[in-house]
This record gives structure tokens, C-alpha cells and sequence, in this order.
């Protein structure tokens, strides 16, 4: 499992998240240590052949950020057809996930321990993905606190780097500051345009079950916005894109699939 060394510490100056360690039940320190070898991705300092690492050539999903990984198995195992790779950094999170995968008998999903920002740019080769999600990130509430938030323009570029064109990616959050800033944020970028929930239909890459995040947001009385945008052509169009039309709570997910974690 990829520990953060001096060197990697000194690659992004702001952080998009707090590390908390400690809270691993015993459970999932064992899953850490036993199924990492299984699903794990001790990343070299190179682009990664992920052809090599599914064992096949399928379209890939790139889950960044995914909790205690309960959207990403139930997303794994309904749809096998497809790879997803997790990028995430809480280890109780981790180890949460590795044992759901054992559990399911899921084989289409590996895990990478370390900041998505610098994985991005430093693992993932162009063009290799067909989706990227990023659900319910750390929505940094705090003016002076911005600058962490993930969704920024030099993020934006590196997922555009990575998806195919034509790839989806789809932002969830329930707070809507947060929205409004990706909405600013990806409505500057060249790179990609926004689409409806009510054009992508029952298309698997779409497809985003309940989270942990999103129920106490809803708790909380937050609303939930889900934006989809997708990847342009190699050169743009000279207008810009526009800003995701679909910020409605109550609009059916593309897709359905059978939960295979209880809540």
C-alpha cells in the first residue's frame, strides 16, 4: 500500500483533504494488509498499463474520492462489464471497501491510496477512461478555504486529459456553494460541455447509487445536484461550454441496478 513520502509531500503545496487516521476497525486493518495484494495498487512513478492491471480491455470508470465504497462495489457489481479504479486516502474508507469487494466476489475494481490530484497526472495514461466520478468531495465551506476545494481549472485539465473523447464526468454534492463553483469552474473550461440527466437515459457509466454522504446531506435538509458534462472533440468548438442545465433533486439517475450493500 503507496505510503506518501517527503518527496510526495512537497508535489501540491494545498491539500483537498484532511487526513484522519486512526479510527480503522480491526476489520479493515486486516482487509488493508490481506486483500490489498488483491485489489491494491502499489503505483509506480510511471503511467500505469491498466489494460495489465483489469487483465482486459473494457470501458473504465475512475471513482475519485469514494468514501467508504459502498457506491463503488454496488456500481461494480452491477455493471461487470466495466473496470472502475478508486483513488482515496481515508484508510478506514479503504479497508471498508476492500472487504465489501471480498464479500461481493467483485474482480473489476482496483484501488490506488493517494491524492487524485497527483495521480492524475503523474499514473493515469491519456485517453483511459470512459467516466470519471467525483461524488459528494469535501466541499471546503470556508471562504478563506476555497483554494482547497478539488474542482479547480488545472484539476478540470487533468480529467480532460484522461477521458476519451466524449467521456462523462459527473460531479454530485449537496452543498450548493460547491455546485456554483463547479458550475463556474467547468463553464470556463474549453474542454467539456454540459448535458441533462434525461439525455444519457439508462447508460451504465451514468449510474450513481445512494452514499453515506448523500443520505445526511438529505438529513440535513440539503439539496443533492448531480452535473454531467462531457468531454469535446481534441479541438473545441469556439463557443464555450455552457453551464449544466440538470440541478434538479427529484430527476430520476440514469440507470437502475440492485444495491448489494444494506442501509
Amino acid at each position: 500500500m503507496h505510503k506518501p513520502t517527503v518527496a510526495d509531500a512537497h508535489l501540491r503545496k494545498v491539500r483537498s483533504f484532511v487526513r484522519r487516521p486512526g479510527r480503522a476497525t480491526n476489520a479493515q486493518r486486516r482487509a488493508l494488509t490481506d486483500l490489498w495484494p488483491r485489489f491494491g495498487v502499489d503505483a509506480p512513478q510511471a503511467p500505469l498499463d491498466l489494460t495489465a492491471l483489469f487483465g482486459r480491455a473494457a470501458p473504465r470508470v475512475l471513482d475519485i474520492g469514494f468514501g467508504d465504497g459502498e457506491a463503488l462495489v454496488t456500481t461494480a457489481v452491477n455493471f461487470p462489464d466495466i473496470d472502475c479504479l478508486g483513488v482515496e486516502v481515508h484508510e478506514p474508507g479503504i479497508g471498508h471497501l476492500l472487504l465489501l469487494l471480498e464479500k461481493a466476489g467483485a474482480t473489476n475494481v482496483r484501488v490506488i491510496a493517494r491524492d487524485a490530484a497527483e495521480v492524475l497526472p503523474q499514473l493515469l495514461p491519456s485517453a483511459s477512461f470512459a467516466a470519471v466520478n467525483l461524488f459528494f468531495p469535501d466541499p471546503w465551506p470556508k471562504k478563506r478555504h476555497h483554494k482547497r476545494r478539488l474542482v479547480q481549472p488545472a484539476f478540470v485539465a487533468d480529467l480532460a486529459r484522461v477521458l476519451v473523447p466524449g467521456g462523462l464526468l459527473h460531479v454530485a454534492t449537496d452543498w450548493a456553494d460547491y455546485a456554483r463553483h463547479t458550475l463556474e469552474v467547468l463553464a470556463a473550461s474549453p474542454d467539456f460541455t454540459s448535458c441533462d440527466a434525461s439525455e444519457l437515459g439508462a447508460e451504465p457509466l451514468a449510474f450513481r447509487p445512494p452514499t453515506k454522504f448523500e443520505r445526511r446531506g438529505r438529513r440535513l435538509g440539503h439539496e443533492v445536484v448531480d452535473l454531467f458534462y462531457r468531454l469535446l472533440p481534441a479541438v473545441p468548438s469556439e463557443s464555450s461550454a455552457s453551464p449544466a442545465r440538470s440541478m434538479n433533486q427529484n430527476s430520476p439517475m440514469p440507470g437502475s441496478a440492485t444495491a448489494v450493500v444494506k442501509r
